[in-house]
């Protein structure tokens, strides 16, 4: 990041952009200058990656609100001219972030110090039976993640072309932007972190050495469960850089039975019976959740609304 980056001027938006604005000034903008659609071109490469450092700060609420401060007190004034709170070019990169007024801690919020973030865990949501829900059991998930491309093997390479390091980041993966305590790092966007570039992309791909897949698990539903449960499913989600996978989280909604329904940890049920039952008396047979019908003795005189325990 330069010392006198303003963002807002990189996407070319006004201070008060709502998000939908900045989103479509990236879309626009990236698209332009993506190094796929300037091959061999220098400026558009760095143009690209200026446009995505901007984006990546301004589409996101909190780091925004960081910038915005930061950018309110100076932080990214050019280094000549103008007048109020702390300057870059009055900043002693031997004694830290102390002439800021915390502003470094604002540097370390928004931009992690170049620090790899874990896998986000997956969010999924799954119906399950009444019966499956009241007795327990196992039901199938199906979870959406990015797995290496099963052509290329994660290169982004078609067979038979030729890797090599990339020219971009030369090897590393990610690039810095600006010089010193102001240098952040972000995946380079030549190679997409793998370091290699090849002469030929993948054509399952796309050159992303990656691709998405569907993975089924089979999760264990207590008895008893309620709607809106979450249910937390571990080391089954995304693979991250660093080779960590996340978790996943399911949300439970019961499906209604049309003959049971659920009165806190109870079971109930209505049965129609005629006049005749009702006054004389007769016998039913009431399904339970096992399936079974059991036989219920229904005594002469019952009125309409009168309840019945069928017990455990």
């Amino acid at each position: 990041m330069a010392k006198n980056t303003d963002y807002y001027k990189v996407l070319g938006v006004g201070e008060k952009a709502a998000a939908d604005e900045i989103k479509r000034a990236y879309r626009r903008l990236a698209k332009k200058y993506h190094p796929d659609a300037n091959p061999n071109n220098p400026a558009a490469a760095e143009r690209f990656k200026e446009i995505s450092e901007a984006h990546s700060v301004l589409s996101d609420s909190e780091k925004r609100k960081h910038y915005d401060l930061m950018r309110k007190y100076g932080a990214f004034a050019p280094t000549t001219g103008g007048t109020g709170g702390p300057r870059v070019e009055d900043f002693d990169f031997t004694k830290g972030f102390e002439g800021f007024g915390g502003l470094g801690d604002l540097f370390s919020t928004i931009f992690g110090k170049g620090r790899r973030e874990a896998p986000e865990p997956i969010e999924v949501a799954v119906t399950v039976p009444f019966r499956v829900a009241a007795l327990g059991g196992r039901v199938p998930v199906n979870v959406g993640v990015t797995e290496a491309c099963p052509v290329c093997g994660g290169s982004g390479g078609a067979p038979g072309a030729t890797i090599s390091v990339c020219p971009e980041c030369k090897g590393k993966g990610e690039i810095a932007f600006g010089q010193g305590a102001f240098a952040v790092k972000r995946p380079c966007p030549v190679c997409r972190t793998r370091g290699r570039v090849a002469s030929e992309a993948c054509g399952r791909c796309g050159g992303r050495g990656e691709v998405q897949m569907e993975r089924r698990l089979m999760i264990d539903v207590s008895p008893g469960v309620e709607s809106g449960y979450r249910l937390r499913v571990r080391d089954q989600g995304q693979r991250g850089a660093d080779g960590t996978v996340s978790d996943v989280f399911v949300t439970i909604t019961v499906e209604s039975d049309r003959f049971l329904q659920r009165d806190g940890q109870d079971v109930v049920c209505s049965i129609p019976i005629n006049l005749a039952q009702a006054v004389f008396g007769t016998r039913v047979r009431v399904r339970t959740l096992e399936g079974k019908r059991v036989v219920l003795r229904i005594p002469s005189g019952t009125q309409s609304g009168r309840k019945f325990r069928i017990r455990g």
